[in-house]
């Protein structure tokens, strides 16, 4: 595995690929590596010659006096992960490579942005859009990898990528949430539970797979809800966030469409 911090190493190191036609893709990420970023890397590995890794705790999703400095981060970990995994190309900026000084160029997916996730972390997708296209526009891939937990961040994705004119060279893959032994959905923030918070998480997926609002929301009743809603993405969700402890979890399960 070849790892990269600079934009101009990027471009050098895909530059075989690009000579031979490769098809790229890209797996952005955040790092901590786990077992949902593995189902993320093997299907890139699978459908795509050569597969790019991005590893950037993003400054520009959290707000002013966030948990940016206590987000898990581990690199070395997560450079050992990813060359057993067999990605070939781990790119590892840091904020001043992607965001140098006089930077103020911001992408905004306005409507689909400023709920849910948007309304209780304002200017997250804003951070969200701009480095995805930045890393879309660097790279270049044909596929770019999201889990579907993620589910709203895949909506703006699709958003921009239409509203932008990209759809007809990038491919975006969404595969489905990766679940612990006892139903949590993999997070990079799992490590920040404490057994009895892990316990009382459990709430969360279990609320969720009644695929019922009403449902849901009751079995929710005894922790910090931000929100519990049906939410007419494609394909439509009930997705929720919870606060346990200290740690935020988001998850969702995917609805027949039919189902109101």
């Amino acid at each position: 595995m070849t790892t990269v911090a600079t934009i101009a190493d990027l471009r050098e190191a895909l530059a075989p690929a690009r000579s031979r036609g490769d098809s790229v893709g890209l797996v952005p990420t955040m790092g901590a590596f786990h077992a949902g970023h593995r189902s993320l890397f093997r299907a890139a590995r699978e459908e795509c010659d050569t597969v790019v890794v991005s590893l950037f705790v993003n400054p520009a999703q959290f707000e002013a006096g966030s948990d940016l400095a206590g987000y898990p981060h581990d690199p070395g970990a997560d450079a050992v992960f990813a060359e057993a995994a067999g990605i070939e190309l781990l790119f590892t900026p840091d904020a001043a490579e992607l965001y140098p000084p006089g930077y103020q160029t911001w992408v905004e997916v306005e409507e689909l942005g400023r709920r849910l996730e948007g309304e209780h972390r304002p200017g997250h997708f804003r951070g969200v859009a701009t480095v995805c296209l930045k890393l879309f526009n660097l790279v270049r891939p044909a596929r770019a990898y999201f889990g579907q937990k993620d589910a709203q961040q895949v909506a703006v994705l699709r958003r921009m990528i239409r509203d932008l004119d990209l759809d007809l060279e990038l491919e975006l893959r969404v595969l489905p949430t990766v679940r612990d032994h006892d139903g949590l959905a993999f997070s990079s923030r799992n490590a920040q539970l404490t057994a009895a918070e892990r316990e009382r998480a459990l709430a969360l997926p279990r609320a969720l797979a009644t695929r019922d609002l009403d449902s849901a929301r009751a079995r929710l009743a005894g922790l910090d809800v931000d929100y519990v809603e049906v939410v007419d993405l494609d394909p439509p969700v009930l997705a929720a966030a919870v606060r346990v402890g200290s740690t935020r979890l988001i998850d969702n399960v995917v609805l027949d469409k039919e189902k109101p």
